[in-house]
């Protein structure tokens, strides 16, 4: 069990449901990470009355030994979702949950790798087709379409031009996407 310390504050009075509510969202947390030492809940109300259409606020400080903490602070403005106090404080600690599961991916060495990208050179534009082809560095010829060129832009690129990109596959056998020029280009002649 998690050492659970709860604040209610913004006029809002203590209540034994919401009590019992963040016992059972702070109850999980176990299963997302290890060495939680304690969790610090603030409910906030948006004034000294209950009436519909306040929303309300919901902080979490979660202690962790040698990991540091987490915080989230739950406070949308325009998410009239948050005038369900519950909502508010579903919606915390699903956001704490990501945050500690992400952590411990890190931790863990889980972390998404991009592709690698290779690097080649343009041999062809047919900018009336709206592509054009690389050479890659063992000598083989991808297509690539105007679409796949990022900023600066197929209408800079001219044959021999350096580029990298990310090799997959395409209809008629592999092509090029994500094709980045890797000098400042210069207009089309």
């Amino acid at each position: 069990m998690i050492p659970l310390q709860i604040a209610f504050e913004g006029g809002l009075e203590e209540s034994p449901a919401i009590r019992a509510r963040i016992d059972k969202e702070a109850a999980k947390l176990d299963r997302f990470a290890s060495n939680i030492l304690g969790c610090h809940v603030a409910v906030i109300g948006r004034s000294g009355r209950r009436r519909h259409g306040d929303l309300f606020a919901v902080r979490l400080r979660i202690t962790r030994a040698g990991h540091g903490d987490v915080v989230i602070d739950r406070n949308p403005d325009e998410d009239h979702a948050h005038e369900d106090i519950y909502v508010a404080i579903r919606d915390a600690f699903n956001a704490a949950r990501r945050r500690l599961q992400d952590r411990e991916r890190r931790l863990g060495g889980q972390v998404k790798l991009h592709e690698a990208q290779a690097q080649g050179r343009v041999s062809r534009i047919d900018r009336a087709e709206d592509c054009g082809f690389i050479e890659t560095a063992d000598g083989r010829e991808l297509y690539f379409h105007r679409n796949a060129v990022a900023h600066p832009g197929f209408d800079l690129l001219n044959p021999g031009d350096p580029v990298r990109f990310i090799e997959g596959p395409g209809e008629k056998g592999p092509r090029a996407s994500t094709v980045r020029p890797l000098h400042a280009a210069q207009p089309a002649k």
